[in-house]
C-alpha cells in the first residue's frame, strides 16, 4: 500500500488525526519488503540467517579469569583446558566452555552464614542440625568450623564426582564428627582446638583423595564451640569455678615461688658458712698438729735448748699482757721484804 501524502502530515489529510492501528502495520509491512531484496519469503529467510550468524558470533567467544581456567566440552565430551585470557570456540552450544576459579581459596561454614555469600555450599542450609555433636564423654557440643579449600584437578572436580562441593560438605560433617566423637567436651571446649583442627584436616584430604574430587584442603578452623543452650548457664558456672581455681592455684604458686627460693638461698648460705667453719677448725687443727710435731721432733734433738726456746715464747706472748711485774732471784725465799703492804693504791694487773 503505497504511502499517501497530503496537507495535514505523513498519514494522510486527516486533519493531523493518526490512522487506524491496521494501517499502520500494512504501512510498515510495505516498508519492510521494499528495504528487503526478493520479496517477503526471501526477506525473511536473509533475517533469519543474519540473526543465526549473529548468534553465532556472539556466542563464538569467550573470556576465562586471571585466577581461573576453562574446562572446554566439545559435544559433552572433554576436550582441552584453556588458560585465562580471551579465547574463541565453536559457537551454537557444539563447545561449552566451564570456568573453574582453580587458584581462588573457596571456603565452606558450618553452623554460620557469612551475609551475601556466592557460593550455595558455602553457607549452611540447616547449620542446627550440622553443629550438635555428642562427644566422646557422651555430652553434646555445639560446633561451628569453616572448611577453605582450592579445585586442584578441574577435570576430577567437574566429572569425577557429582556435586563436588556438596559432597565435600558431606565429607566435613563426618569427619567433624568423628573427631570431636573420641574426645572430651572440655577437649573440644578448651585445650584441644588445634589438635582437632589438624586431624580433621589430615582426613579430610584423604577422603577427597579417596573420592578422587579433584580439591586440595587448604586449612579446618574452629569456630565458636559451645554447650547446648539449656545446660549453657550451667556449664559457664562449672567455667568460672574452674577459672577461679586456675587463679588460686597460681597464686599460690606464686607466693610459692616467692617464699621457697629465698629459703633455700638461705639454706644453701647456711650450709656454705658451716662448711667454711668446718674447714677452718680442720686447718688450725692440722695446723696445730704439725707444729706440735715438729716441737716434738725438736725436743727430741735437744730437750733443754727447745724448753727454754718455747719458755721464752711463751714469756713473749704472756708479759705483754701484765701491767706490774717483779723479777726476782732464784735464791730468795720469800717476796714480801719486796711488796709496799702500807701501800693504799694497788695496781691490778
Amino acid at each position: 500500500m503505497p504511502a499517501q501524502q497530503g496537507n495535514g502530515g505523513p498519514w494522510g489529510s486527516g486533519g493531523g488525526t493518526p490512522p487506524d492501528l491496521e494501517v499502520l502495520v500494512r504501512r510498515g509491512q510495505d516498508r519492510l519488503k521494499q528495504m528487503l531484496p526478493g520479496g517477503g519469503s526471501r526477506g525473511v529467510i536473509f533475517l533469519g540467517l543474519l540473526a543465526l550468524v549473529g548468534l553465532g558470533l556472539w556466542t563464538a567467544y569467550y573470556t576465562v579469569p586471571s585466577d581461573s581456567v576453562a574446562v572446554v566440552q566439545r559435544f559433552g565430551k572433554y576436550l582441552k583446558d584453556v588458560p585465562p585470557g580471551l579465547h574463541f570456540k565453536l559457537p551454537l552450544g557444539i563447545d561449552v566452555a566451564t570456568i573453574v576459579p582453580v587458584k581462588r581459596q573457596l571456603k565452606q561454614e558450618f553452623g554460620f552464614t557469612t551475609p551475601g555469600a556466592g557460593d550455595p555450599y558455602q553457607s549452611p542450609r540447616d547449620g542446627k542440625r550440622e553443629t550438635v555433636m555428642v562427644t566422646g564423654d557422651l555430652n553434646a557440643a555445639l560446633v561451628e568450623w569453616v572448611v577453605q579449600y582450592r579445585i586442584s584437578d578441574p577435570v576430577k572436580f567437574l566429572f569425577e564426582v557429582r556435586e563436588p562441593s556438596e559432597t565435600l560438605r558431606y565429607v566435613s560433617e563426618s569427619v567433624m564428627r568423628e573427631v570431636v566423637g573420641d574426645r572430651t567436651v572440655d577437649e573440644v571446649i578448651t585445650i584441644g582446638r588445634q589438635e582437632i583442627e589438624t586431624e580433621a584436616l589430615a582426613k579430610m584430604q584423604e577422603l577427597s583423595t579417596k573420592y578422587v574430587m579433584g580439591i586440595s584442603i587448604d586449612q579446618v578452623q574452629l569456630k565458636n564451640i559451645n554447650p547446648p543452650q539449656p545446660v549453657q548457664e550451667s556449664f559457664n558456672e562449672v567455667n568460672q569455678a574452674q577459672q577461679e581455681k586456675e587463679k588460686l592455684i597460681n597464686e599460690a604458686r606464686r607466693d610459692y615461688n616467692k617464699v621457697i627460693p629465698l629459703a633455700e638461698g638461705e639454706k644453701d648460705q647456711r650450709i656454705r658458712e658451716a662448711d667454711g667453719y668446718r674447714l677452718k677448725r680442720i686447718n688450725e687443727a692440722e695446723g696445730d698438729a704439725a707444729r706440735f710435731t715438729a716441737l716434738l721432733t725438736e725436743y727430741r734433738k735437744a730437750p733443754e735448748v727447745t724448753r727454754r726456746r718455747i719458755y721464752i715464747e711463751t714469756l713473749q706472748d704472756v708479759m705483754p699482757g701484765i701491767r706490774s711485774k717483779i723479777i726476782i732471784d732464784e735464791q730468795t725465799r720469800s717476796i714480801l721484804p719486796l711488796l709496799n703492804l702500807d701501800a693504799r693504791k694497788v695496781d691490778q694487773p
